[in-house]
């Protein structure tokens, strides 16, 4: 599904704040595969998802989706079979607009456009029904500002948004780290249950330990822009929080080792 060899990417070359982010990445990504991605500040989480979603070109190696060379295609041309969800929840709606307009935007992603009705009275029913699935009550709201909604219901309206029409690839940067904790677990709740129904290729990154080891089948620890460790499987699964801390501490070392 997603194939990233020998990716380098390194900001302000040549200056005194030359900073290596990227460091010789390689790595596979099975169809139907939910990768969680942790690592310290500076690890290169967030600067892997703008590779692959084409925020970024890297400065050497490739980059393939769905059997495509995206490497150096733009993120525009990229954003109608990716899906993204970014930290901030104000960055995934328009505030200005309804949530069915936002709804009707989302609809339209990737299709052929032209002048009509901005929500479609065939649509506004199937609006009605997914809405439901959020056990919020937007269902009753559908002509309210966006900009009216709490950060975790704004969330939770672009997890519906995203995933309305099925991307081939959805990215996940923090989503949850600006809600309560009382949110935070209903919005990933929710995000397992869109993946899941929808067997979604997924890739979400977390500071999160615990929600890296609780969700998905695969994890991956980055540190200074490589892969430390990647665990699926049985292994992940009786993973707990120490034992992460445990293995990074070791690789750390083994790396010291090496150098010396």
């Amino acid at each position: 599904m997603i194939e990233l060899a020998e990716v380098k990417k390194t900001f302000s070359r040549g200056t005194v704040d030359e900073k290596v982010a990227i460091n010789g990445l390689t790595l596979h990504i099975r169809d139907g595969d939910f990768v969680t991605i942790i690592g310290s500040n500076g690890a290169g989480k967030t600067t892997a998802l703008n590779l692959i979603s084409g925020t970024y070109f890297p400065d050497e190696g490739n980059i393939v989706i769905d059997g495509v060379d995206v490497t150096n295609i733009p993120e525009h041309r990229r954003a109608k079979f990716l899906g993204r969800i970014f930290q901030d929840p104000l960055m995934g709606t328009a505030a200005s607009m309804s949530i069915e307009e936002n709804l009707a935007i989302a609809d339209l992603r990737g299709k052929r456009r032209g002048l009509g009705w901005g929500v479609e009275k065939s649509r506004r029913g199937h609006y009605r029904d997914i809405l439901k699935m959020l056990d919020l009550g937007l269902e009753d709201r559908m002509k309210d500002m966006v900009s009216l909604l709490s950060g975790g219901q704004r969330q939770s309206l672009t997890l519906l948004m995203v995933t309305l029409s099925i991307p081939k690839l959805l990215l996940l940067d923090e989503h949850t780290a600006a809600l309560d904790p009382k949110t935070a677990q209903r919005v990933m709740e929710l995000t397992e249950k869109i993946i899941t129904d929808n067997n979604l290729t997924t890739v979400m990154v977390t500071h999160n330990m615990q929600q890296a080891i609780q969700y998905g089948n695969r994890m991956i620890m980055l540190h200074e822009g490589r892969i430390q460790f990647d665990i699926e499987g049985e292994e992940k699964n009786n993973l707990t929080v120490e034992d992460v801390v445990k293995k990074f501490g070791e690789k750390l070392k083994d790396e010291t080792l090496l150098v010396a």
